[in-house]
């Protein structure tokens, strides 16, 4: 392991806010919507995050690379955000997983990085004025030059990035849920077959949904409804993704053909196109949601659960008046966190039961959908 040489770097925002700092990881000049993430940990998650394409990911907590980087904590087979921002960057980790530096990593991926900036600073800028385009330099440093190319960089408003991020082809899945002593299990044996859609899949959300007994199938993001209901699977499982959900308009048809055909379960980007697929609308947030520790209410339990969360879209709650009805929601700013139909199986929630980084509090949702599956679980039977 050896000592990032410090190098100099620049962060330049879109508004013309500039932040000096110094390079780690891949030398080079990389483009993207700059948001901040509120997680203490998972970086290592955060980095292989497909959702986080086209973005550039600020952490807040100040020590980032202190525990290194391992081949097991990834939830994707590469690493997806355009580039990393850290204060504090850590060259000499310690814990008896890691395999290499968080810097080498970066490196070998070919991932731009700037350390020794006030997070602090540019936390609060974007909570205040919203993400925004940002480029980070370790070659021509002309702030005016770099403020420019962020200012005529395309905004994340109208993007289609599940086409980018989704497999080619599709596949079974059998790894579960990680064990201290074991490492990666296969679950019990399989009682209900699911078809997952492949928005930006996190691995994590497959390994749960084999842990409460799912033989998974993933298939691309553009697979025909057709085709899907012809492998008869007992649910449908929408993950997770990148970019604007109004712009895979491929995906919301295919899912309003399965609408009343089978059980279905959304995360994330596959929330918010079920609730297109409904007849809802959606809206970019000012700055999002992304981090570890988002309070959101189960308003079909009462219970309170602290969970993890990456979205910088909502669904607009109204617009599904008659249809769907809210079952969680974000109790920072009341945004939608959760729905479900009146009527049909179907049931959808903003953030990540997986939590990858993050806490626990909302696994149950797996078993949720199992329910669901079975005929026992229903928003009319609360």
């Amino acid at each position: 392991m050896t000592l990032s040489k410090n190098k100099k770097a620049i962060l330049a925002l879109a508004d013309g806010t500039v932040f000096e700092g110094h390079s780690f990881g891949a030398e080079g000049e990389s483009i993207g919507e700059v948001v901040f993430n509120t997680s203490m940990c998972g970086y290592q998650e955060v980095l292989t995050d497909p959702s986080y394409k086209g973005q550039m990911v600020a952490m807040t907590y100040t020590q980032i690379g202190n525990y290194g980087v391992d081949e097991e904590d990834i939830e994707s087979n590469k690493l997806w955000l355009e580039g990393f921002i850290v204060k504090e960057y850590c060259d000499y980790p310690s814990n008896w997983r890691a395999k290499e530096t968080l810097g080498n990593y970066l490196k070998r991926n070919n991932i731009v990085g700037i350390k020794s900036i006030d997070t602090r600073a540019l936390t609060r800028h974007l909570r205040d004025n919203g993400a925004m385009n940002g480029v980070i330099s370790t070659l021509g440093l002309d702030p005016v030059r770099l403020v420019k190319k962020a200012k005529e960089f395309p905004s994340m408003a109208g993007l289609d990035l599940a086409k980018e991020v989704t497999c080619k082809e599709s596949y079974r899945w059998n790894q579960g849920l990680w064990d201290l002593e074991e490492g990666y299990g296969h679950g019990s044996r399989p009682q209900f077959t699911v078809i997952a859609y492949d928005f930006g899949m996190k691995f994590n959300i497959l390994r749960n949904l084999i842990n409460v007994g799912c033989d998974v199938t993933v298939v691309p993001a553009s697979t025909s409804a057709e085709d899907v209901l012809k492998m008869n699977p007992d649910g449908i499982f929408l993950s997770n993704g990148p970019g604007d959900p109004d712009a895979v308009t491929y995906a919301i048809e295919n899912v309003r053909k399965l609408i009343g055909k089978k059980p279905i379960f959304g995360i994330c980007l596959g929330h918010q196109i079920l609730g297109l697929a409904l007849g809802g609308k959606t809206y970019k947030l000012k700055f999002g949601h992304h981090g570890g520790n988002q309070p959101v209410k189960d308003l079909t339990t009462n219970k309170v659960e602290i969970t993890s969360q990456n979205h910088g879209f909502a669904v607009d709650v109204d617009s599904l008046k008659g249809i769907a009805e809210l079952t969680h929601v974000n109790l920072n700013d009341k945004t939608v966190e959760g729905l479900a139909h009146t009527k049909l199986p179907l049931f959808s929630v903003q953030y990540h039961p997986e939590a990858s980084p993050g806490p626990h509090d909302s696994s149950y949702l797996f078993k949720r959908f199992t329910d669901m599956m079975e005929g026992k679980w229903n928003f009319k039977s609360i």
